[in-house]
């Protein structure tokens, strides 16, 4: 599969979710403050997970879970992520391994976001992310395996 930019990956994801279908964004959150939470700078040290269910373009649910797997292994957090039936991931930075099982479950990966929750997800919606992928930069991500 060739790379393609963070815009188009955001053009493709949101045209896969039909008008009427229901779809579940999953995020990690430094807080639990309903949509308010802070997105967390790394996936795996998240503290909570946030669940946001969108309905014809418009937040029907919000879900706030603390993250129960504080020594995880690999695998742990992605296999939480499909239990709770998400299709879009929207995080900062996470290790290599952690995007690699997100891929197998067939859960997009749309990493660089920062932000609120729902700034983050109006902005998704809108196809109007911001992403600042120096996160990328950081050797923790480079071989932290999540």
């Amino acid at each position: 599969m060739e790379e393609v930019n963070n815009y188009e990956k955001v053009f493709i994801i949101y045209n896969h979710i039909g008008y009427g279908e229901i779809m579940k964004i999953a995020l990690p959150l430094k807080n639990d403050n309903n949509l308010e939470s802070e997105i967390s700078e790394h996936f795996g040290h998240a503290s909570f997970f946030g669940f946001i269910e969108i309905n014809n373009n418009k937040i029907t649910n919000v879900e706030v879970i603390k993250n129960e797997f504080e020594n995880h292994s690999p695998g742990d957090l992605p296999s939480l992520i499909k239990k709770k039936n998400a299709d879009v991931l929207l995080a900062y930075g996470m290790g290599e391994r952690a995007i690699q099982f997100f891929n197998e479950y067939d859960i997009k990966v749309i990493t660089g976001v920062k932000g609120t929750v729902r700034e983050v997800v109006d902005k998704y919606l809108k196809g109007e992310l911001d992403f600042d992928n120096s996160w990328k930069e950081h050797e923790e991500f480079h071989h932290h395996h999540d």
